[in-house]
């Protein structure tokens, strides 16, 4: 059975990621507009009548923003821990949620879904693994460092969101206040370049087909920089920079080209 990914947006100023298969798709995080994430699914064909639910990672603007218009609009369940629903500061009102365990998998339809822990300055924060019978897609964003749930599932994962924030030299260099400097590179905020790219050679499985490249920093990163560095390292996964102003295109697990199995 088909997994399709993209992300409709991955950055800073909102991040959003959709994972589906023929029949049923979750989001991973709703930080653009309900206008914005309609639209952007329209271009790539998909429909928001696949959607099932949400999934929310943390409590931070840029992964809630949307989700109280969304998730009313089209009666979507909203999955989210209780800490992270009562540190956010949005009016939720009229909304559905329910609570999430690290490590219990959701069933969506044919899809499963299995939170895991992970490091970043949030009151309770997790990433995901969406699933079917054949292949595991991950969401790595938002991390302060590769910790032990970090890498045991992203060896794991047949595609994966993986968060490469800043290069450390831009960082530096660059206008950030220190204080801020400091939370984005202090062990519970971003992954850098360098530590993004030590967790893929280290643990990429080989069966990994595509990668995408998310929550680059505006001001401390670069894409091409980011693009060149990866590809130097991916061998038969391809690469893709998520961009924080538009959508990928559509990418499908399991879409047979040239009597492979592969991604595309």
């Amino acid at each position: 059975m088909q997994l399709s990914i993209t992300s409709l947006n991955s950055g800073s100023n909102g991040n959003c990621y959709y994972i589906g298969n023929d029949r049923e798709a979750v989001l991973v995080d709703a930080g653009i507009s309900c206008r914005e994430t309609e639209s952007r699914m329209k271009r790539l064909g998909l429909s928001m009548a696949k959607v099932k639910a949400i999934f929310v990672s943390h409590e931070h603007s840029d992964h809630i923003r949307g989700i109280a218009v969304l998730a009313k609009k089209y009666s979507l369940p909203v999955y989210i821990t209780p800490i992270t629903l009562q540190s956010c500061n949005l009016r939720f009102e009229n909304l559905e949620f329910i609570p999430f365990q690290a490590y219990e998998p959701v069933q969506i339809g044919k899809l499963s879904v299995t939170a895991f822990p992970k490091w970043h300055d949030a009151s309770d924060p997790h990433s995901f693994i969406v699933e079917n019978e054949a292949f595991k897609v991950g969401v790595f964003t938002d991390i302060g460092l590769p910790c032990e749930h970090v890498i045991r599932q992203f060896e794991q994962c047949h595609a994966a969101f993986l968060e490469a924030n800043y290069d450390e030299d831009l960082l530096a260099r660059g206008r950030y206040p220190y204080h801020l400097k400091n939370r984005i590179k202090g062990g519970k905020g971003h992954l850098s370049n360098r530590q993004a790219l030590a967790l893929f050679a280290t643990y990429k499985p080989e069966f990994m087909s595509h990668l995408l490249l998310s929550h680059l920093s505006k001001d401390n990163n670069c894409p091409k920089l980011v693009k060149a560095l990866f590809t130097t390292h991916a061998n038969e996964t391809e690469v893709i920079v998520a961009s924080r102003y538009q959508e990928t295109p559509v990418y499908t697990l399991g879409q047979v080209k040239q009597k492979q199995l592969t991604l595309w």
